[in-house]
């Protein structure tokens, strides 16, 4: 059921770049009483790994790792894609703890059901 009041992030890319603006908007949202959603696909998921989002600090902002684990804090859901991890060679390797792994179909669920959807 389409819910108006509610924001799908997608990340799609390991760039540092492209990390900040999905989980800086997501807490915005859920501040502003919105329903937020992460979900990593892709060479995004890589991300996801123990210790690779502690490297990605870009200026005065806290690392990447603080900004999803304020994320996961604020009770915003954080989902990976199951099969990019197959895709990215990531079968036997954990996820940090609060990535909720789940299968390609969710995504289309998610982007039907959101209000909006915005993609990095």
């Amino acid at each position: 059921m389409k819910d108006e009041n509610s924001i799908l992030y997608v990340i799609t890319t390991d760039n540092p770049e492209k990390q900040y603006a999905p989980l800086v908007l997501a807490q915005t949202a859920k501040m502003m009483e919105i329903i937020p959603m992460v979900y990593y696909l892709g060479t995004g998921l890589k991300i996801l790994i123990p210790g690779a989002a502690e490297k990605i600090k870009l200026g005065s902002f806290p690392s990447v790792a603080e900004m999803i684990q304020k994320t996961l804090s604020m009770g915003i859901t954080i989902y990976a894609c199951e099969a990019s991890k197959q895709m990215c060679g990531l079968e036997t390797v954990a996820l940090i703890p609060g990535a909720k792994i789940v299968g390609a179909g969710t995504l289309n669920d998610l982007a039907l059901d959101a209000g909006a959807t915005m993609w990095f």
